[in-house]
């Protein structure tokens, strides 16, 4: 598959497996793995600890395409290879049954932690405590009345959650929550696909547009009206 030409040209490798049937798992793990090992090698021996091209990694519904082997050291490392992995989950909970302990690991080296929206309460309690919290003003008034009436007002200063759990669980679906390294995490607006410059050659515009991978990869070759081709005579053929 020539995995060691990812870091040395542009080049898109698609890994497309069921997201309903587990059972052949196990191989796209191990394709992942050695293709980690592969690039990482080929930086150290060829190029100096670095890759010439870039190497981004989706992995989309993370948890379901089986455990990388050793995955929570790899992460560590291909960083400085100019190798990156954005890591996909519904949620945190998913990671730690696949990962278990070695989950932290994994999340602790991801710079970036961008959360779409949900209800899980281990990923909600969660983004609670990352986003931290600020300080309130209370006021507390008592007013008793009888025969000796009496009014009382106390003031104080409190913390409190910058976003609870409850309103966390209930975001707007246009909006996200965004934290980057050395920066606090903050609120913003989602992208709007649809504005996107070349968003009319999706599918989601056109089914037209739609990527068939059986016509792709056949060999049935189709010749068009003004296409030109050159012909070649290979004389007489003996059988």
């Amino acid at each position: 598959m020539e995995l060691d030409q990812l870091g040395e040209r542009k080049t898109a490798l698609f890994m497309i497996m069921s997201d309903t049937d587990t059972t052949f798992n196990f191989i796209l793990a191990m394709l992942q793995s050695q293709m980690f090992n592969i690039l990482c090698e080929c930086a150290d021996d060829k190029h100096h600890g670095k890759l010439p091209v870039h190497v981004r990694c989706l992995l989309d519904e993370f948890p379901n395409i089986g455990q990388i082997p050793q995955f929570e050291k790899l992460i560590a490392t291909i960083r400085s290879r100019e190798i990156s992995a954005s890591i996909i989950v519904q949620s945190k909970s998913q990671l730690k049954a696949i990962y278990k302990d070695n989950s932290d690991t994994i999340e602790g080296n991801c710079d970036v932690t961008l959360f779409l929206g949900g209800k899980e309460k281990t990923t909600l309690k969660e983004m609670t405590e990352i986003i931290g919290k600020e300080t309130i003003d209370l006021y507390n008034t008592s007013d008793t009345r009888g025969n000796s009436p009496s009014y009382g007002l106390s003031y104080q200063k409190t913390g409190r959650d910058l976003i609870a759990m409850d309103e966390i669980a209930v975001m707007d679906g246009g909006k996200c929550i965004m934290q980057l390294r050395g920066v606090r995490p903050f609120l913003s607006d989602k992208y709007d696909i649809t504005k996107h410059r070349r968003y009319k050659e999706l599918s989601d515009y056109d089914e037209k547009n739609m990527f068939d991978i059986d016509r792709y990869l056949s060999t049935k070759l189709k010749m068009r009206n003004s296409q030109v081709m050159d012909t070649y005579d290979l004389g007489e053929i003996e059988l």
